[in-house]
């Protein structure tokens, strides 16, 4: 039993190649009880800033988990940071006891920061990570993975830019343009039912979100700006996944 959160496939190309029985996040938020039995549970995960997005954060505190092996699978694109034992140490808050820990090295989507086209040229290695993933979990491996002192820098850093600039990771930088042509994929791709289609045009209904992006990366037109844009010709999705998986997961 594997759950993840996905924006732009990275963490359900993950999901699906550890596991034949995967639920989205989103999906499962929905219910009004969340109560899982299984002999492994797992979260694949994107890292946001060294920990996890408030969506994932959500499902964790308001769901119970009854297993005797539990992972989480931590995507990222740049650095890793502390990641792995923010989160670790995020679930048992929550009584919830970690066997494993890993992160995967994927490409970068955080658009503020990389250009998509520079990003997929980069060969990361994925599958080969996987395996090792995969392998793992089967063994029923115990392993945490620690943080380097450089990441535990780099997370310092960062928690500091966004305390300063709440706005560089909260949603507040997303801007809905006026060549919208009205096709409805960002409202479907929104995990958090943010965005609504009104007289042709794309509105969100809050200003802030979980910055997952997944509204600019699939939007055809690339009719969704942002304050900062490292390269606005270029949107990325995981070639392994599907719009039609991404809008499955999200669709709220």
């Amino acid at each position: 039993m594997l759950f993840y959160f996905t924006a732009t496939g990275n963490s359900l190309y993950v999901a699906k190649n550890i596991d034949e029985e995967v639920f989205s996040i989103p999906q499962e938020l929905k219910k009004e009880e969340r109560n899982y039995k299984a002999n492994k549970i797992g979260i694949v995960s994107p890292i946001y800033a060294g920990e996890l997005p408030n969506t994932v954060r959500k499902f964790i505190e308001s769901s119970k988990f009854e297993t005797e092996y539990f992972y989480l699978l931590l995507t990222y694109g740049k650095a890793d940071s502390v990641a792995s034992t923010w989160s670790k140490e995020f679930c048992e808050k929550n009584g919830i006891h970690v066997n494993y820990t890993q992160t995967i090295l994927m490409v970068d989507n955080y658009l503020p920061s990389f250009d998509m086209n520079e990003e997929m040229s980069i060969d990361k290695k994925v599958d080969k990570q996987l395996k090792i993933a995969k392998d793992n979990i089967k063994k029923n491996i115990n392993y945490i993975q620690e943080p380097t002192e450089e990441g535990i820098n780099l997370y310092q850093v960062a928690s500091h830019r966004f305390e300063e600039h709440p706005e560089l990771n909260n949603g507040e930088a997303i801007i809905m343009s006026n060549r919208c042509e009205g096709c409805k994929i960002c409202e479907q791709v929104c995990p958090l039912g943010n965005i609504k289609v009104e007289n042709g045009k794309a509105k969100r209904i809050n200003k802030t979100c979980d910055f997952c992006l997944a509204c600019v990366h699939h939007c055809p037109f690339k009719a969704i700006d942002l304050v900062t844009d490292k390269n606005p010709k270029a949107r990325y999705r995981h070639p392994g996944v599907s719009l039609k998986e991404i809008v499955k997961s999200n669709h709220q």
